[in-house]
Protein backbone atom coordinates (compact mmCIF):
# COMPACT_ATOMS: atom_id res chain seq x y z
CA UNK A 1 0.00 0.00 0.00
CA UNK A 2 0.84 3.48 -0.42
CA UNK A 3 2.37 5.13 2.62
CA UNK A 4 0.64 6.08 5.34
CA UNK A 5 0.69 10.29 5.95
CA UNK A 6 1.70 11.83 9.34
CA UNK A 7 0.38 15.18 10.34
CA UNK A 8 1.51 17.43 12.98
CA UNK A 9 -1.74 19.02 15.29
CA UNK A 10 -1.19 21.25 18.07
CA UNK A 11 -4.66 21.41 20.31
CA UNK A 12 -5.36 22.20 23.84
CA UNK A 13 -1.69 22.94 24.90
CA UNK A 14 -0.75 19.14 23.36
CA UNK A 15 1.65 18.34 20.36
CA UNK A 16 -0.01 15.03 18.39
CA UNK A 17 1.23 13.89 15.26
CA UNK A 18 -1.69 11.82 13.60
CA UNK A 19 -1.43 8.91 10.79
CA UNK A 20 -3.62 8.55 8.09
CA UNK A 21 -4.52 6.06 5.61
CA UNK A 22 -4.24 7.01 1.73
CA UNK A 23 -8.17 7.28 1.36
CA UNK A 24 -7.83 9.69 4.47
CA UNK A 25 -9.17 7.71 7.38
CA UNK A 26 -7.14 8.32 10.68
CA UNK A 27 -5.12 5.04 11.66
CA UNK A 28 -3.61 6.20 14.97
CA UNK A 29 -2.34 8.94 16.52
CA UNK A 30 1.21 9.50 18.60
CA UNK A 31 1.00 12.13 21.99
CA UNK A 32 4.92 13.16 22.37
CA UNK A 33 3.86 14.13 25.48
CA UNK A 34 2.46 10.86 27.10
CA UNK A 35 4.88 9.05 24.35
CA UNK A 36 1.48 6.62 23.37
CA UNK A 37 0.72 5.75 20.43
CA UNK A 38 -3.11 5.34 20.55
CA UNK A 39 -4.42 2.60 17.17
CA UNK A 40 -7.60 3.31 15.52
CA UNK A 41 -6.87 0.35 13.32
CA UNK A 42 -4.98 -2.65 14.74
CA UNK A 43 -4.26 -4.37 11.43
CA UNK A 44 -2.44 -1.36 10.63
CA UNK A 45 -0.18 -1.50 13.85
CA UNK A 46 3.41 -2.08 11.94
CA UNK A 47 2.56 0.50 8.81
CA UNK A 48 2.11 3.11 11.65
CA UNK A 49 5.21 2.41 14.06
CA UNK A 50 7.39 2.54 10.70
CA UNK A 51 5.88 6.11 9.61
CA UNK A 52 5.90 7.05 13.24
CA UNK A 53 9.35 5.51 13.22
CA UNK A 54 11.60 9.20 12.57
CA UNK A 55 9.55 11.31 14.63
CA UNK A 56 9.53 8.95 17.90
CA UNK A 57 12.15 9.67 20.71
CA UNK A 58 12.54 7.02 23.65
CA UNK A 59 9.82 4.26 24.46
CA UNK A 60 6.45 4.37 23.36
CA UNK A 61 3.64 2.64 24.70
CA UNK A 62 0.98 1.34 21.61
CA UNK A 63 -2.56 0.17 22.21
CA UNK A 64 -6.09 1.01 21.69
CA UNK A 65 -7.07 4.81 22.39
CA UNK A 66 -7.53 5.22 26.48
CA UNK A 67 -10.94 5.51 28.05
CA UNK A 68 -12.06 9.27 28.37
CA UNK A 69 -11.60 10.90 31.17
CA UNK A 70 -14.28 13.30 33.19
CA UNK A 71 -12.45 16.04 31.64
CA UNK A 72 -12.40 14.67 28.01
CA UNK A 73 -16.12 14.03 28.21
CA UNK A 74 -16.66 17.29 29.37
CA UNK A 75 -15.00 18.59 26.94
CA UNK A 76 -17.04 16.73 24.18
CA UNK A 77 -20.75 17.73 25.47
CA UNK A 78 -19.57 21.04 26.28
CA UNK A 79 -21.97 23.65 23.70
CA UNK A 80 -20.58 25.92 21.55
CA UNK A 81 -22.49 28.93 23.23
CA UNK A 82 -21.17 27.60 27.04
CA UNK A 83 -17.43 27.89 26.44
CA UNK A 84 -15.44 30.50 27.26
CA UNK A 85 -11.97 29.39 25.89
CA UNK A 86 -12.53 31.64 22.46
CA UNK A 87 -13.37 34.94 24.99
CA UNK A 88 -10.12 37.42 23.74
CA UNK A 89 -8.46 39.78 26.26
CA UNK A 90 -10.80 42.46 27.02
CA UNK A 91 -13.65 40.90 25.09
CA UNK A 92 -16.25 42.84 27.63
CA UNK A 93 -14.67 46.06 26.47
CA UNK A 94 -14.32 45.63 23.10
CA UNK A 95 -17.73 44.97 22.83
CA UNK A 96 -18.56 47.91 24.46
CA UNK A 97 -16.23 50.14 22.50
CA UNK A 98 -17.73 48.64 19.58
CA UNK A 99 -21.10 49.74 20.52
CA UNK A 100 -20.04 53.88 21.04
CA UNK A 101 -18.30 54.37 17.55
CA UNK A 102 -14.98 56.26 17.40
CA UNK A 103 -13.26 57.47 20.46
CA UNK A 104 -13.72 61.11 21.27
CA UNK A 105 -11.15 63.65 19.21
CA UNK A 106 -10.00 66.04 22.19
CA UNK A 107 -10.57 63.52 25.25
CA UNK A 108 -9.44 59.55 25.32
CA UNK A 109 -11.81 57.53 26.37
CA UNK A 110 -9.97 55.54 29.71
CA UNK A 111 -11.57 51.82 28.83
CA UNK A 112 -9.34 51.83 25.67
CA UNK A 113 -5.98 52.16 28.00
CA UNK A 114 -7.37 49.66 29.96
CA UNK A 115 -8.65 47.55 26.76
CA UNK A 116 -4.55 47.94 25.87
CA UNK A 117 -3.46 46.81 29.61
CA UNK A 118 -5.33 43.55 29.66
CA UNK A 119 -4.81 42.68 25.74
CA UNK A 120 -0.72 43.07 27.14
CA UNK A 121 -0.90 41.07 30.05
CA UNK A 122 -2.90 38.28 28.31
CA UNK A 123 -0.41 38.19 25.36
CA UNK A 124 1.90 37.61 28.48
CA UNK A 125 -0.62 34.88 30.43
CA UNK A 126 -1.60 32.90 26.90
CA UNK A 127 2.74 32.64 26.37
CA UNK A 128 3.12 30.22 29.39
CA UNK A 129 1.11 27.90 27.65
CA UNK A 130 4.34 26.04 26.70
CA UNK A 131 5.16 25.92 30.30
CA UNK A 132 2.21 23.90 31.22
CA UNK A 133 -0.26 26.72 32.08
CA UNK A 134 -3.91 27.10 30.65
CA UNK A 135 -5.32 30.91 30.31
CA UNK A 136 -8.85 31.95 30.20
CA UNK A 137 -9.66 35.68 29.36
CA UNK A 138 -12.80 37.87 30.11
CA UNK A 139 -15.18 35.77 32.64
CA UNK A 140 -18.40 36.39 32.62
CA UNK A 141 -19.45 36.45 36.11
CA UNK A 142 -22.88 36.92 37.53
CA UNK A 143 -24.68 40.83 38.34
CA UNK A 144 -22.14 41.95 35.35
CA UNK A 145 -18.89 41.05 36.35
CA UNK A 146 -16.38 40.15 34.12
CA UNK A 147 -12.82 38.77 35.50
CA UNK A 148 -9.82 39.99 33.36
CA UNK A 149 -8.02 36.56 33.30
CA UNK A 150 -7.96 33.34 35.28
CA UNK A 151 -4.78 31.05 34.83
CA UNK A 152 -4.24 27.28 36.09
CA UNK A 153 -0.78 25.56 35.82
CA UNK A 154 1.82 24.17 37.78
CA UNK A 155 1.82 27.13 40.04
CA UNK A 156 -1.95 27.23 41.37
CA UNK A 157 -5.42 28.85 40.08
CA UNK A 158 -4.43 32.69 39.36
CA UNK A 159 -7.10 35.50 39.03
CA UNK A 160 -5.83 38.68 37.67
CA UNK A 161 -7.30 42.08 37.57
CA UNK A 162 -5.61 44.74 35.73
CA UNK A 163 -4.67 48.29 36.39
CA UNK A 164 -4.00 50.42 33.72
CA UNK A 165 -1.29 53.02 34.60
CA UNK A 166 -0.77 54.83 31.45
CA UNK A 167 2.71 55.88 31.87
CA UNK A 168 1.81 56.83 35.49
CA UNK A 169 2.69 56.58 38.90
CA UNK A 170 0.82 54.14 41.09
CA UNK A 171 0.48 53.77 44.86
CA UNK A 172 -0.57 50.32 46.46
CA UNK A 173 -1.56 51.00 50.06
CA UNK A 174 -3.81 48.19 51.41
CA UNK A 175 -6.46 47.96 49.64
CA UNK A 176 -6.59 51.26 47.95
CA UNK A 177 -4.60 51.76 44.86
CA UNK A 178 -4.29 54.79 43.61
CA UNK A 179 -3.14 56.04 40.00
CA UNK A 180 -1.53 59.10 39.35
CA UNK A 181 -3.68 62.18 40.74
CA UNK A 182 -6.76 60.16 40.55
CA UNK A 183 -8.38 59.09 44.16
CA UNK A 184 -7.52 56.04 45.18
CA UNK A 185 -9.84 52.74 45.34
CA UNK A 186 -10.36 49.64 46.85
CA UNK A 187 -8.83 47.73 44.36
CA UNK A 188 -7.50 45.19 46.42
CA UNK A 189 -10.58 44.21 47.89
CA UNK A 190 -12.09 43.61 44.24
CA UNK A 191 -9.00 41.22 43.42
CA UNK A 192 -9.72 39.49 46.92
CA UNK A 193 -13.46 39.16 45.49
CA UNK A 194 -12.53 37.87 42.15
CA UNK A 195 -10.10 34.70 44.11
CA UNK A 196 -13.28 33.74 46.49
CA UNK A 197 -15.58 33.10 43.67
CA UNK A 198 -13.24 31.51 41.89
CA UNK A 199 -12.42 29.67 44.56
CA UNK A 200 -16.04 28.45 45.10
CA UNK A 201 -16.75 27.53 41.26
CA UNK A 202 -13.59 25.48 40.99
CA UNK A 203 -13.75 24.48 44.65
CA UNK A 204 -10.14 24.92 44.67
CA UNK A 205 -7.80 26.85 46.32
CA UNK A 206 -6.97 30.24 44.58
CA UNK A 207 -4.79 33.23 44.51
CA UNK A 208 -5.46 37.05 43.77
CA UNK A 209 -3.00 38.60 41.39
CA UNK A 210 -3.07 42.49 40.57
CA UNK A 211 -0.99 43.82 37.70
CA UNK A 212 0.21 46.77 36.99
CA UNK A 213 0.18 47.64 32.98
CA UNK A 214 2.35 50.03 32.06
CA UNK A 215 3.10 52.27 35.39
CA UNK A 216 5.94 55.03 35.27
CA UNK A 217 6.29 53.24 39.01
CA UNK A 218 4.84 51.18 41.39
CA UNK A 219 4.92 52.15 45.25
CA UNK A 220 3.63 49.48 47.68
CA UNK A 221 2.98 50.40 51.34
CA UNK A 222 4.50 48.85 53.66
CA UNK A 223 3.33 45.95 55.08
CA UNK A 224 2.97 44.63 51.47
CA UNK A 225 -0.60 42.44 51.22
CA UNK A 226 -0.01 39.08 51.96
CA UNK A 227 -2.47 36.98 50.57
CA UNK A 228 -2.51 39.23 46.93
CA UNK A 229 0.52 39.38 44.42
CA UNK A 230 1.60 42.51 42.89
CA UNK A 231 3.34 42.11 39.70
CA UNK A 232 4.01 44.16 36.55
CA UNK A 233 3.09 43.19 33.27
CA UNK A 234 6.78 42.60 32.22
CA UNK A 235 6.88 40.16 35.20
CA UNK A 236 3.90 37.91 34.21
CA UNK A 237 6.02 35.84 31.97
CA UNK A 238 8.24 34.83 35.45
CA UNK A 239 5.26 32.42 35.99
CA UNK A 240 6.43 29.97 33.83
CA UNK A 241 9.12 29.39 36.28
CA UNK A 242 6.61 28.46 39.22
CA UNK A 243 5.78 25.18 40.01
CA UNK A 244 4.97 22.46 42.70
CA UNK A 245 1.22 23.02 43.24
CA UNK A 246 -0.84 21.23 40.50
CA UNK A 247 -0.23 18.11 38.18
CA UNK A 248 -1.16 18.12 34.61
CA UNK A 249 -3.93 15.87 35.11
CA UNK A 250 -5.55 18.38 38.06
CA UNK A 251 -4.14 21.29 35.53
CA UNK A 252 -6.36 20.07 33.06
CA UNK A 253 -9.46 18.97 34.27
CA UNK A 254 -9.58 22.06 36.20
CA UNK A 255 -9.07 24.12 33.39
CA UNK A 256 -12.04 22.20 31.39
CA UNK A 257 -14.73 22.97 34.20
CA UNK A 258 -13.61 26.61 34.28
CA UNK A 259 -13.70 26.92 30.34
CA UNK A 260 -18.02 25.59 31.07
CA UNK A 261 -19.58 29.02 31.02
CA UNK A 262 -22.28 26.83 33.73
CA UNK A 263 -19.71 26.50 36.44
CA UNK A 264 -19.94 30.01 37.28
CA UNK A 265 -23.42 30.83 37.90
CA UNK A 266 -23.54 30.24 41.20
CA UNK A 267 -20.68 32.13 41.73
Amino acid sequence: MSALRVVPVHRHGRARLYVSLPDGRSAAWYDRDSGRVSLLMEEFREAVLQALAPFVTGEVTVGPPPVPTSADLARLTLHPDDDLAPNRPGEALLGELDGHGPPRRFRQDPRRALLAAQERVGAGLDALEGAGWRVLHSVPLPGGGVLDHLAIGPAGVLTFRTVAADRRRVRIADPLVGVGRSAPSPVLRWVRRDAERVALGLVVGVRGVLVVSDASRVDVAVPPPRDVRVLRDSEVGGLGRAGGVLKPADVEGLYWRARDRRTWLRT
